[in-house]
Formats: structure tokens, C-alpha cells, sequence
């Protein structure tokens, strides 16, 4: 078979050649089109099921979130295993796929479950999927150089203008916010004056939510014209939440005022965010979708962070604190380097001990022909290039090369034999 095939090698070379460069041009493709990354992607194939349910202590939640959803979510196809974790306030449910089910499909089987399983938990709780990033997913941190803003009005910019901006990004998952305050409506109640006016605490905020909303109207028309009638209720400012009526004492209506205090404050935080020990800080993490290519992904985020600071208020500015495109370049400018210097030391060395231009040409030719159909398989398998991907073509040169210096050797010899 092998003498076969050399002998139609030899009597089609032009054949062969074109087959070499067809083969290297479709390698030069795909290593334009493979994802690039510094690190490769070895986290587990799974949908997150989050659920988030204030105020309950992580016994309660087991029972009455984690446990119903995670033995309703066992009969889908495809699973591994299932974990789940309780803490307060809150429920994380890991569902781990095979390795071969796609992404998408898994999520999408996840919420049709979902679907069936909401009648089993407590009315208001609403489960939601987490964002189809992986483990190595968090690609580009970015911070907020705002000065003379305070940490509540920085993150109203980062969560109400910047973090929609960015998430427009093709290849974008998810913009995770972090650091400052989150700013919000505080009422802070006097229990005596409750029970002095004889108000159920339930009421109250029966009504504070009643009176933040718009009331939708009708229309109706008048000398030809038609007006639309709605009435406008959203709290704009502490006043409006001071003046929201709760009861009645006699003909005078009992006001928030009268039985508590309201302020603006920020939401419980559990931690915070320091930059450089230089203060507090507050930003977000672009989160990279599944399968994306990670340094294009980063290249996009940049030019579109360019834009949204055309918009922010006069010396706001963002500043990055973490760039895995470095990393990346870095890495993979390493790894070509020493690619090429092994190419050049392998040609050397060929050409040194053979000392014949064509034998030499046969053994070195073979060196882009291999690697780039190498990035074919990488493409196909869908691996990224990585360090680890390209530091295993680097090290797998050395053996190319092997066979064809001990076939052409050999072949030299016996045409050498004959010729003599």
C-alpha cells in the first residue's frame, strides 16, 4: 500500500503540490478563524439555576427552593450530575451537561423545565438561568475614574448607562457590576407611632408599593382630537415617598412622615472593592460568551467603552484593571517566536548534514504544511489556540521533521548507489 502510494506520488508530483498548498491555505484559513485565548477553556459544560429569595436563612431556602428545583430538573437528557448549594437568601442549582450537548440546547431544555417546576416554590420566587459565560469566562475589568462622585452616583452611571452600553457587544454575556452603593429608597419605621395611629405594617407597604406605579388610563376624544388619560405615580424624589398616605385618623390622612423616616441610602453590601489600596472603587466584568473568540471579543468591548465615555458626565472617565488580551498576546507572541526559531534551527541543521538544497527543501517544506493542518483538527474539534494548543505544536516540530530526514537520508542513499 505505502509502495503504492509513493509510486502515484511520484507520477502525479504536480498533483501533489497542489494538494500541499490547497492543504497549507486552508491551515492559514483556520488559524484566522480559530478563538484565541491565553488559557484554555476546561470548565464542566453547565447551566447555573438561580434563585434568589430575601431574608430566608439557608434552611429554608434548602427546602423550600433548592431541593423542589433540583429533583425536578434530574429528568432532563443528557445530565451528568446535578449540585446544588443553599445560602441565605439565595440558591445556586449547577446543572452539568455531557460533554458533546451543546450549550444552547442544554439552556433551553434547563427553562423548559423551569417552566414546570415555578408552581412547586413559594409565590413571588422566580427562578432565572445564570449567563452562558464558562469558568474562564471573565475576560476584560474595567473601573470608573469619576472625581467629585460619590460611590452611590458612580454606580448609578455603571449600572443604568455603561453596563448596557457594553452589553451590546457581540460575543458579550454579561456585565457584572461591582463596588459603591446601590442606591435605593430607605424608610426606616418608629414601631410606637404604628401602633399610636393602629396601622398594620403590611399596609404600609401595601401602599408604598401601590403609589410607585404608572395607572394606565383610556382614550377618549374630544373636538376631534383624542387624548390619552393615564396617571403618573413613580417616586421620583424622598418628598414623594414622604407624602404617601397610609391610613386615616378621622378626616386627616396618616402620611409616611408621621410614622417614619425616609432617607436615601445604599443596599446591604458584604463586602467591597479597593483598588491598589488606593480607595474604594466601582466597575463591572465583561463576561465572554460561550465558544467566543476572546481577543477579538476584548477589541470590540475597547472600542465600544470609547463611545460610551463620549456620553458620561465631563471628567468620568474608564480605566481598565484587568486585560486578558496581554496575557494573550504575550502568549501566543512567545509561542510563534519560538516556533519560527525552531523552524530556522531545524532548517539549518538539515541543510548542514544533508548539504543538498532539494533533500533539505523536502524535509523543511514539510514544517508549515503540518502545523497548519494542524490548526484544520483544532478548528474542527473546536480547541482554541491557546498557550497549551500552540506549545504542543512547538514541542511535535522536532519529531515532523524525523521521518523525513531518515525517508529522504535514505532515498539520497540508494539514488547516490545507483547513480554510482
Amino acid at each position: 500500500m505505502v509502495q503504492k502510494l509513493i509510486s502515484l506520488s511520484l507520477r502525479n508530483r504536480w498533483l501533489v503540490l497542489v494538494f500541499s498548498v490547497g492543504l497549507f491555505a486552508w491551515g492559514a484559513y483556520s488559524v484566522k478563524q480559530n478563538p484565541i485565548d491565553a488559557i484554555p477553556d476546561l470548565s464542566e459544560n453547565q447551566v447555573i439555576v438561580f434563585t434568589e429569595w430575601a431574608g430566608r436563612s439557608p434552611q429554608v431556602i434548602e427546602d423550600q427552593v433548592t431541593y423542589p428545583l433540583a429533583s425536578n430538573l434530574q429528568g432532563i437528557p443528557k445530565i451528568k450530575n446535578i449540585r446544588a448549594t443553599s445560602m441565605f437568601g439565595m440558591s445556586f442549582v449547577y446543572v452539568v451537561f455531557e460533554d458533546d450537548v451543546d450549550i444552547y440546547w442544554a439552556r433551553t431544555r434547563v427553562l423548559e423545565r423551569l417552566n414546570y417546576a415555578q408552581r412547586l416554590l413559594p409565590e413571588g420566587v422566580a427562578p432565572s438561568l445564570g449567563p452562558d459565560g464558562t469558568g474562564v469566562g471573565h475576560v476584560f475589568w474595567y473601573t470608573l475614574d469619576a472625581p467629585g462622585f460619590d460611590l452611590g452616583e458612580q454606580r448609578a452611571l455603571q449600572d443604568w448607562y455603561i453596563k448596557y452600553g457594553l452589553q451590546t457587544v457581540k460575543g458579550v454575556s454579561e456585565v457584572a457590576s461591582f463596588g459603591g452603593f446601590q442606591k435605593q429608597y430607605q424608610i426606616n419605621i418608629d414601631p410606637d407611632k404604628l401602633n399610636y395611629y393602629n396601622i398594620d405594617l403590611a399596609n404600609v407597604l401595601k401602599a408604598v408599593k401601590g403609589n410607585n406605579n404608572d395607572v394606565a388610563g383610556r382614550k377618549f376624544e374630544m373636538s376631534g382630537m383624542s387624548y390619552i388619560v393615564r396617571g403618573l405615580g413613580y417616586i421620583k424624589n424622598l418628598s414623594d415617598v414622604e407624602n404617601i398616605a397610609v391610613g386615616k385618623d378621622g378626616t386627616t390622612s396618616i402620611l409616611i412622615k408621621d410614622i417614619a423616616t425616609v432617607q436615601m441610602g445604599g443596599d446591604l453590601r458584604l463586602g467591597i472593592f479597593d483598588e491598589n489600596g488606593q480607595g474604594e472603587a466601582v466597575g463591572g466584568i465583561v463576561v465572554m460568551r460561550y465558544g467566543e473568540n476572546a481577543d477579538k471579543v476584548i477589541t470590540e468591548v475597547k472600542k465600544k467603552m470609547a463611545e460610551v465615555e463620549k456620553g458620561l458626565p465631563k471628567g468620568v472617565k474608564l480605566k481598565v484593571a484587568y486585560d486578558r488580551s496581554e496575557l494573550i498576546e504575550k502568549a501566543i507572541s512567545s509561542v510563534k517566536k519560538t516556533i519560527i526559531e525552531e523552524m530556522i534551527v531545524v532548517s539549518l541543521i538539515v541543510l548542514l548534514f544533508l548539504f543538498h538544497g532539494r533533500s533539505a527543501f523536502i524535509i523543511i517544506i514539510q514544517i508549515p504544511v503540518s502545523i497548519a493542518a494542524s490548526f484544520i483538527f483544532l478548528q474542527a474539534f473546536g480547541i482554541s489556540s491557546n498557550i497549551m494548543s500552540i506549545t504542543g505544536i512547538a514541542l511535535a516540530i522536532g519529531v515532523v521533521v524525523d521521518d523525513g530526514i531518515v525517508m529522504v537520508e535514505n532515498a539520497y542513499r540508494h539514488l547516490a548507489e545507483a547513480k554510482n
